[in-house]
């Protein structure tokens, strides 16, 4: 149900916002306020995993868009949602969901209505 759902979300095709960001999570959240989105689990958690990923790094403490291009860090973030949007299996999340009992802390609050649903 999750998965279908994820799947009919359009990505959004137009973006003229520049997003200042000092972390992954963070421009992560700033996406979904800005495009009223919810981005994918499997997104959610790569973003943590990148962010963890700098920590004990000499720009650790950098701020990420001094270090990428916002541009070229939200088109990669889209890049990848669209990937576990189409292609994830529900299979796979119910069994990451299963050993994983805090997983609803990566599953978006954000429910768009869809266009051929209202």
């Amino acid at each position: 149900m999750y998965q279908d759902y994820m799947k009919q979300i359009p990505i959004p095709n137009h973006r003229g916002t520049m997003i200042p960001f000092t972390s992954w999570m963070g421009l992560g959240r700033s996406m979904k306020q800005i495009y009223e989105q919810p981005l994918h689990y499997l997104t959610n958690i790569l973003l943590k995993q990148w962010d963890q990923l700098r920590i004990g790094s000499e720009d650790e403490y950098k701020p990420l868009d001094t270090i990428v291009h916002p541009h070229k860090a939200e088109a990669t973030i889209w890049l990848i949602e669209e990937i576990h949007r189409q292609t994830s299996s529900h299979f796979h999340l119910a069994s990451l969901w299963k050993v994983d009992p805090m997983y609803n802390g990566f599953v978006d609050s954000i429910f768009p209505t869809l266009e051929h649903t209202s």
